[in-house]
Protein backbone atom coordinates (compact mmCIF):
# COMPACT_ATOMS: atom_id res chain seq x y z
CA UNK A 1 0.00 0.00 0.00
CA UNK A 2 1.38 3.37 -0.87
CA UNK A 3 0.56 6.94 0.43
CA UNK A 4 1.69 9.08 -2.27
CA UNK A 5 -2.16 9.56 -3.39
CA UNK A 6 -3.02 10.81 -0.28
CA UNK A 7 0.04 13.05 0.66
CA UNK A 8 -0.47 15.57 -1.87
CA UNK A 9 -4.34 15.88 -0.60
CA UNK A 10 -3.59 16.11 3.59
CA UNK A 11 0.18 16.23 3.83
CA UNK A 12 2.68 17.98 1.96
CA UNK A 13 5.03 15.76 0.24
CA UNK A 14 8.03 18.01 1.47
CA UNK A 15 7.03 17.65 4.51
CA UNK A 16 7.49 13.51 4.39
CA UNK A 17 11.32 12.87 4.84
CA UNK A 18 13.01 9.80 4.44
CA UNK A 19 15.74 8.39 7.17
CA UNK A 20 17.21 5.80 5.24
CA UNK A 21 16.91 3.84 2.11
CA UNK A 22 15.42 1.05 3.31
CA UNK A 23 13.13 2.15 6.38
CA UNK A 24 11.97 5.15 8.24
CA UNK A 25 10.45 8.64 7.52
CA UNK A 26 10.24 11.90 9.72
CA UNK A 27 6.20 13.69 8.96
CA UNK A 28 7.54 17.66 9.77
CA UNK A 29 5.23 19.89 10.78
CA UNK A 30 1.94 17.86 12.26
CA UNK A 31 0.82 18.74 15.35
CA UNK A 32 -0.88 14.76 16.48
CA UNK A 33 -4.26 14.77 18.72
CA UNK A 34 -6.70 12.29 18.92
CA UNK A 35 -8.68 14.75 16.49
CA UNK A 36 -6.79 14.73 13.11
CA UNK A 37 -8.76 14.23 10.29
CA UNK A 38 -9.87 11.20 8.72
CA UNK A 39 -7.52 11.64 5.48
CA UNK A 40 -4.36 12.02 7.68
CA UNK A 41 -4.76 9.21 9.53
CA UNK A 42 -4.94 7.15 6.80
CA UNK A 43 -2.39 8.82 5.09
CA UNK A 44 0.18 8.02 7.81
CA UNK A 45 -0.91 4.74 8.00
CA UNK A 46 0.12 4.38 4.42
CA UNK A 47 3.27 5.99 5.21
CA UNK A 48 3.66 3.57 7.88
CA UNK A 49 3.03 0.54 5.61
CA UNK A 50 5.79 2.09 3.66
CA UNK A 51 8.31 3.37 5.56
CA UNK A 52 7.62 0.67 8.81
CA UNK A 53 8.65 3.47 11.09
CA UNK A 54 7.51 6.94 11.18
CA UNK A 55 8.86 9.70 13.59
CA UNK A 56 7.36 13.08 15.08
CA UNK A 57 9.47 16.46 16.68
CA UNK A 58 8.03 18.69 19.12
CA UNK A 59 4.93 16.88 20.43
CA UNK A 60 5.44 18.06 24.03
CA UNK A 61 1.87 19.40 23.98
CA UNK A 62 0.95 15.26 24.39
CA UNK A 63 0.06 13.78 27.62
CA UNK A 64 -1.18 10.31 28.42
CA UNK A 65 -4.74 11.25 27.79
CA UNK A 66 -3.82 12.75 24.39
CA UNK A 67 -1.02 9.97 23.17
CA UNK A 68 -3.94 7.16 23.95
CA UNK A 69 -6.13 9.21 22.03
CA UNK A 70 -3.62 9.99 19.04
CA UNK A 71 -3.08 5.59 19.16
CA UNK A 72 -6.87 4.68 19.17
CA UNK A 73 -7.12 6.33 15.55
CA UNK A 74 -5.13 3.13 14.30
CA UNK A 75 -6.41 0.62 16.32
CA UNK A 76 -8.00 -1.19 19.55
CA UNK A 77 -5.60 -0.15 22.45
CA UNK A 78 -4.98 -3.44 24.69
CA UNK A 79 -2.86 -3.42 28.13
CA UNK A 80 0.61 -5.45 28.30
CA UNK A 81 -0.31 -8.99 29.01
CA UNK A 82 1.78 -9.27 32.64
CA UNK A 83 2.49 -5.23 33.02
CA UNK A 84 -0.74 -4.15 32.41
CA UNK A 85 -0.75 -0.27 31.80
CA UNK A 86 -0.56 2.78 33.96
CA UNK A 87 -3.26 3.81 36.41
CA UNK A 88 -6.45 5.67 34.27
CA UNK A 89 -5.10 4.46 30.80
CA UNK A 90 -5.96 1.67 28.53
CA UNK A 91 -2.80 0.51 27.35
CA UNK A 92 0.59 3.30 28.34
CA UNK A 93 3.35 1.14 29.76
CA UNK A 94 6.23 3.44 31.25
CA UNK A 95 10.19 2.34 30.49
CA UNK A 96 11.67 3.88 33.08
CA UNK A 97 15.19 3.34 33.19
CA UNK A 98 15.90 3.54 37.06
CA UNK A 99 13.45 0.41 37.11
CA UNK A 100 13.26 -3.26 36.24
CA UNK A 101 12.95 -4.01 32.87
CA UNK A 102 12.87 0.29 31.64
CA UNK A 103 16.00 -1.55 29.07
CA UNK A 104 15.33 -2.97 25.95
CA UNK A 105 18.82 -3.49 24.52
CA UNK A 106 17.72 -6.75 22.78
CA UNK A 107 16.42 -7.09 18.82
CA UNK A 108 12.81 -7.82 19.25
CA UNK A 109 9.10 -7.63 18.16
CA UNK A 110 7.17 -6.34 21.02
CA UNK A 111 5.04 -9.51 22.52
CA UNK A 112 6.26 -12.31 20.21
CA UNK A 113 5.43 -14.43 22.89
CA UNK A 114 1.72 -14.48 22.27
CA UNK A 115 -0.05 -15.67 19.52
CA UNK A 116 -2.37 -12.42 18.63
CA UNK A 117 0.95 -9.80 19.16
CA UNK A 118 0.80 -5.83 18.87
CA UNK A 119 0.37 -4.72 15.72
CA UNK A 120 1.53 -0.75 15.94
CA UNK A 121 3.59 0.44 18.70
CA UNK A 122 3.56 4.61 19.93
CA UNK A 123 6.15 5.49 21.79
CA UNK A 124 6.62 8.98 23.21
CA UNK A 125 9.92 10.46 24.71
CA UNK A 126 9.20 12.01 28.27
CA UNK A 127 13.21 11.90 29.94
CA UNK A 128 15.62 11.74 26.99
CA UNK A 129 19.79 11.10 28.60
CA UNK A 130 21.89 14.31 27.56
CA UNK A 131 23.71 11.27 25.65
CA UNK A 132 23.17 7.91 24.13
CA UNK A 133 19.27 6.42 24.55
CA UNK A 134 19.32 6.19 20.68
CA UNK A 135 16.70 3.42 19.22
CA UNK A 136 16.77 1.18 16.21
CA UNK A 137 14.78 -0.10 14.02
CA UNK A 138 14.85 -3.14 10.73
CA UNK A 139 12.73 -3.70 8.23
CA UNK A 140 12.33 -7.45 8.47
CA UNK A 141 9.87 -7.31 4.40
CA UNK A 142 13.46 -6.15 3.06
CA UNK A 143 15.76 -8.88 4.99
CA UNK A 144 13.88 -11.53 3.28
CA UNK A 145 13.67 -9.89 -0.31
CA UNK A 146 17.49 -10.21 0.42
CA UNK A 147 17.65 -13.53 1.06
CA UNK A 148 18.92 -15.73 -1.99
CA UNK A 149 15.89 -17.54 -3.55
CA UNK A 150 16.95 -21.39 -1.91
CA UNK A 151 17.00 -19.09 2.00
CA UNK A 152 13.80 -17.88 0.96
CA UNK A 153 12.27 -21.50 0.57
CA UNK A 154 14.11 -22.22 3.02
CA UNK A 155 12.62 -19.87 5.87
CA UNK A 156 9.15 -19.93 4.24
CA UNK A 157 9.03 -23.55 5.71
CA UNK A 158 10.11 -23.23 9.13
CA UNK A 159 8.25 -22.28 12.42
CA UNK A 160 9.66 -20.86 16.06
CA UNK A 161 8.96 -21.15 18.87
CA UNK A 162 8.73 -17.73 20.74
CA UNK A 163 8.78 -17.44 24.63
CA UNK A 164 8.69 -14.46 27.39
CA UNK A 165 11.13 -16.98 29.16
CA UNK A 166 14.37 -16.09 26.90
CA UNK A 167 17.89 -16.26 28.25
CA UNK A 168 17.70 -13.26 30.18
CA UNK A 169 21.10 -14.46 31.92
CA UNK A 170 22.83 -14.27 28.36
CA UNK A 171 22.40 -10.77 27.77
CA UNK A 172 25.09 -7.69 28.92
CA UNK A 173 24.59 -5.26 31.53
CA UNK A 174 21.84 -7.20 33.05
CA UNK A 175 21.05 -5.17 36.71
CA UNK A 176 19.70 -7.07 39.62
CA UNK A 177 16.42 -5.02 39.35
CA UNK A 178 16.15 -6.30 35.78
CA UNK A 179 16.77 -9.75 36.96
CA UNK A 180 13.94 -9.36 40.43
CA UNK A 181 11.83 -7.83 37.56
CA UNK A 182 11.89 -10.57 35.06
CA UNK A 183 11.71 -13.27 37.60
CA UNK A 184 8.83 -11.49 39.59
CA UNK A 185 6.94 -9.78 36.85
CA UNK A 186 7.83 -10.71 33.32
CA UNK A 187 7.58 -14.07 33.41
CA UNK A 188 4.72 -14.33 36.17
CA UNK A 189 2.50 -16.05 32.94
CA UNK A 190 5.22 -18.11 30.94
CA UNK A 191 3.73 -18.44 27.00
CA UNK A 192 5.46 -20.34 24.43
CA UNK A 193 4.04 -20.07 20.96
CA UNK A 194 4.55 -21.20 17.77
CA UNK A 195 5.12 -18.65 15.15
CA UNK A 196 6.37 -19.00 11.41
CA UNK A 197 9.33 -17.59 10.53
CA UNK A 198 7.87 -16.26 7.49
CA UNK A 199 4.66 -14.01 7.90
CA UNK A 200 2.72 -12.85 5.28
CA UNK A 201 1.76 -9.19 6.23
CA UNK A 202 -1.86 -8.61 6.85
CA UNK A 203 -2.01 -5.63 5.11
CA UNK A 204 0.55 -5.46 2.66
CA UNK A 205 1.17 -9.01 1.62
CA UNK A 206 4.59 -8.56 2.13
CA UNK A 207 6.52 -11.30 3.80
CA UNK A 208 8.37 -10.78 6.29
CA UNK A 209 10.97 -12.45 8.62
CA UNK A 210 9.70 -13.07 12.19
CA UNK A 211 12.02 -13.56 14.61
CA UNK A 212 14.04 -11.87 17.31
CA UNK A 213 15.21 -12.20 21.04
CA UNK A 214 12.34 -13.92 22.01
CA UNK A 215 13.03 -17.06 19.69
CA UNK A 216 13.39 -19.93 21.89
CA UNK A 217 13.96 -22.58 19.56
CA UNK A 218 12.56 -23.93 15.92
CA UNK A 219 10.56 -26.77 15.61
CA UNK A 220 11.82 -30.05 15.02
CA UNK A 221 15.54 -28.62 14.63
CA UNK A 222 17.38 -29.70 16.96
CA UNK A 223 19.32 -26.92 19.10
CA UNK A 224 22.90 -26.56 17.62
CA UNK A 225 21.35 -26.31 13.81
CA UNK A 226 18.58 -23.86 15.37
CA UNK A 227 21.21 -21.69 16.63
CA UNK A 228 22.63 -21.63 13.38
CA UNK A 229 19.63 -20.94 11.28
CA UNK A 230 18.88 -18.31 13.90
CA UNK A 231 21.96 -16.84 13.62
CA UNK A 232 21.88 -16.58 9.39
CA UNK A 233 18.31 -15.28 9.35
CA UNK A 234 18.82 -12.81 12.16
CA UNK A 235 22.16 -11.42 10.63
CA UNK A 236 19.99 -10.55 7.34
CA UNK A 237 17.38 -8.48 9.45
CA UNK A 238 19.90 -6.83 11.39
CA UNK A 239 22.24 -5.45 8.51
CA UNK A 240 23.43 -1.80 8.65
CA UNK A 241 21.00 -1.29 5.30
CA UNK A 242 18.12 -2.52 6.52
CA UNK A 243 18.48 -0.45 9.64
CA UNK A 244 17.28 3.46 10.70
CA UNK A 245 18.50 4.48 14.22
CA UNK A 246 16.47 7.63 15.90
CA UNK A 247 18.33 10.15 18.11
CA UNK A 248 15.69 11.29 20.69
CA UNK A 249 14.95 14.43 22.18
CA UNK A 250 12.03 15.24 24.68
CA UNK A 251 8.53 15.07 23.19
CA UNK A 252 9.46 13.00 20.06
CA UNK A 253 6.95 10.63 19.42
CA UNK A 254 7.49 7.19 16.94
CA UNK A 255 4.59 5.12 15.56
CA UNK A 256 6.48 1.63 14.10
CA UNK A 257 4.70 -1.83 11.91
CA UNK A 258 5.13 -4.40 14.70
CA UNK A 259 4.69 -6.58 11.67
CA UNK A 260 7.29 -5.90 9.75
CA UNK A 261 10.10 -4.67 11.82
CA UNK A 262 12.29 -5.37 14.80
CA UNK A 263 14.22 -2.54 17.10
CA UNK A 264 16.44 -2.40 19.84
CA UNK A 265 16.98 0.63 22.70
CA UNK A 266 20.30 0.99 22.88
CA UNK A 267 21.65 0.95 26.33
CA UNK A 268 24.82 3.29 26.26
CA UNK A 269 23.59 6.13 28.45
CA UNK A 270 24.92 4.90 31.84
CA UNK A 271 23.10 6.31 35.03
CA UNK A 272 21.71 8.71 33.37
CA UNK A 273 17.63 8.81 33.59
CA UNK A 274 15.60 7.56 30.08
CA UNK A 275 11.26 7.51 30.59
CA UNK A 276 9.26 6.70 27.27
CA UNK A 277 5.32 5.94 27.40
CA UNK A 278 4.39 3.23 24.81
CA UNK A 279 0.96 2.68 23.75
CA UNK A 280 -0.44 -0.98 21.98
CA UNK A 281 -2.41 -1.17 19.38
CA UNK A 282 -4.27 -5.41 19.29
CA UNK A 283 -2.54 -7.15 16.60
CA UNK A 284 -3.96 -10.63 14.75
CA UNK A 285 -2.37 -14.11 14.44
CA UNK A 286 0.15 -13.94 12.03
CA UNK A 287 -0.50 -16.89 9.00
CA UNK A 288 2.59 -18.14 7.31
CA UNK A 289 3.29 -18.27 3.44
CA UNK A 290 1.21 -21.79 3.17
CA UNK A 291 -1.95 -20.06 5.06
CA UNK A 292 -1.45 -21.75 8.23
CA UNK A 293 -1.86 -19.48 11.50
CA UNK A 294 0.54 -19.03 14.81
CA UNK A 295 -0.63 -20.61 17.76
CA UNK A 296 0.02 -20.30 21.49
CA UNK A 297 0.87 -23.83 22.78
CA UNK A 298 1.32 -23.69 26.30
CA UNK A 299 0.59 -20.85 28.76
CA UNK A 300 1.84 -21.16 32.34
CA UNK A 301 0.50 -19.22 35.60
CA UNK A 302 2.64 -19.28 38.32
CA UNK A 303 1.47 -19.67 41.57
CA UNK A 304 2.90 -19.84 45.30
CA UNK A 305 5.73 -23.22 45.99
CA UNK A 306 2.49 -24.75 47.54
CA UNK A 307 0.27 -25.29 44.81
CA UNK A 308 0.80 -27.00 41.30
CA UNK A 309 0.82 -24.06 38.57
CA UNK A 310 -2.40 -23.74 36.22
CA UNK A 311 -1.16 -25.18 32.91
CA UNK A 312 -3.28 -24.46 29.91
CA UNK A 313 -2.75 -25.95 26.49
CA UNK A 314 -3.94 -24.73 23.30
CA UNK A 315 -7.54 -24.08 22.70
CA UNK A 316 -8.01 -24.32 26.95
CA UNK A 317 -9.17 -20.71 28.59
CA UNK A 318 -7.73 -19.27 32.12
CA UNK A 319 -11.33 -18.07 32.49
CA UNK A 320 -13.76 -19.77 34.43
CA UNK A 321 -16.42 -21.45 33.04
Amino acid sequence: MSATPLIDDVIPRGNVVKRAARIGAEIKDLRLTGDLPTQIITAISGLLLEHKVIFFRNQSHLDDAGQERFAARFGKLVPHPMLGAANGTASLLELDSTRGGGRADIWHADGTFADAYPKILVLRAVVIPSFGGDTLWSNTAAAYLDLPPPLQRLADGLWAVHSNLFDYAGMARVREVDKKHFDDVFTRTIFETEHPLVRVHPETSERTLLLGALVQRFVDIPKYDGQKLFDLFQYHITAAENTVRWNWTEGDVAIWDNCATLHYAVNDYGDQHRVMRRATIDGDVPVSVDGRRSITRLKITKQPPSIPPIVLQAGQSSEPG
